[in-house]
């Protein structure tokens, strides 16, 4: 997997930029606020049609422009590729590949797969279940992108029940059709996110083991909501809660509620783990998606690290960087950073990106 080059126009604080890539270490220099990570995250733009930042695409284009464009040139292992992305104030996000417009995000995802690591990371592990749903669905989309399809459907189809259930007397029918339709795309979903974590699960302890001096295996669990798996079991839970949803108005039961259970040893790391553990055990999940993706894709992912190194000692970098020989790797940092590797530097300043 490789991303030969990115040409921005309009996009955050660059105009017009253009830029070629090493197949190896690009390492992007710069002061914060510079633009920096704004480059990074074009390249993630090109695996998800989406910021790693921010949920609202219209931030990312040039203050006072009507639409930001990204474009670039990819080769994987099936073929080469050219990805055009225009995001626009006046009408929906437009994706091309290979000149040819695509009718869904999922047709994008598995060209380009990225795996971002940032200080935010920390939060997969020690913060909200929503954090830990974030890191399944954003990993097996890019794995399986169908599951990302069947996503959509869930969480469109939850919204209009929702919808439904704030209603001074719900149409009791079409709240029937609502949980029919939930309880077959939670079948599909629930066996996607048991054999995401079955499979990352030993690759996450076989990493632990090998970057952590601590004897104890780190464990990960799917943590589902119901209990259930097969959709007939899953719609009478449904209809079960239906009296308390209609109280609350809100769907109480669902795939929407998961999460998932990161022990080291006995330990529930979230509550009660160090913040050397909680780093360690996030590098360790970061790491397995790599593996994982390799391991289904037979190719290994681009790699964004996104000012992380200030967030790790020198032990924990070196690691990092060693688990990273022959992937192609986007660093932002604010100081070069002399590593036993070909790199490409790049400085960042007045909106300016020069090669060193």
């Amino acid at each position: 997997m490789q991303i030969n080059n990115i040409n921005l126009k309009n996009y955050r604080n660059y105009e017009n930029l253009s830029l070629d890539f090493s197949e190896n270490i690009n390492m992007i220099i710069g002061q914060n606020g510079q633009g920096k990570t704004n480059i990074v995250e074009a390249v993630h733009f090109l695996s998800f049609a989406k910021s790693f930042r921010t949920n609202r695409d219209k931030e990312v284009i040039n203050f006072g422009k009507d639409s930001a464009y990204i474009k670039s040139s990819i080769q994987n292992i099936d073929d080469s590729y050219t990805i055009d992305i225009r995001i626009s104030n006046l009408d929906k996000k437009a994706v091309n590949i290979n000149k040819n417009p695509i009718s869904k995000i999922s047709d994008l995802m598995g060209i380009v797969n990225v795996v971002v690591f940032s200080p935010e990371d920390t939060k997969i592990v020690s913060d909200t279940p929503s954090f830990r749903r974030g890191f399944m669905n954003k990993e097996i989309s890019q794995i399986k992108p169908l599951y990302y399809n069947i996503l959509l459907d869930y969480n469109q189809t939850l919204e209009n029940k929702n919808s439904l259930l704030k209603t001074q007397n719900p149409d009791t029918i079409m709240l029937d059709i609502y949980d029919e339709q939930l309880s077959a795309y939670m079948e599909k979903i629930i066996a996607y996110r048991k054999d995401f974590i079955k499979q990352i699960s030993v690759i996450a302890n076989e990493t632990h083991g090998k970057i952590s001096s601590q004897k104890e295996n780190l464990i990960i669990n799917y943590s589902p909501n119901i209990k259930y798996e097969k959709k007939e079991d899953i719609f009478k839970l449904l209809s079960s809660s239906r009296a308390d949803d209609m109280i609350r108005g809100t769907s109480s039961k669902g795939i929407h509620k998961d999460d998932i259970e990161i022990m080291i040893g006995d330990i529930d790391i979230r509550k009660f783990g160090s913040q050397g553990q909680k780093k360690t055990a996030t590098i360790a999940l970061k790491l397995s998606e790599i593996e994982l993706i390799y391991n289904m894709k037979k190719e290994y992912p681009v790699v964004i690290l996104d000012d992380i190194f200030s967030e790790l000692d020198i032990n924990r970098r070196k690691m990092l960087i060693e688990k990273l020989l022959n992937i192609q790797t986007f660093i932002t940092t604010t100081e070069k950073i002399d590593i036993d590797k070909e790199i490409k530097y790049f400085e960042v300043k007045d909106k300016n990106v020069n090669v060193l």
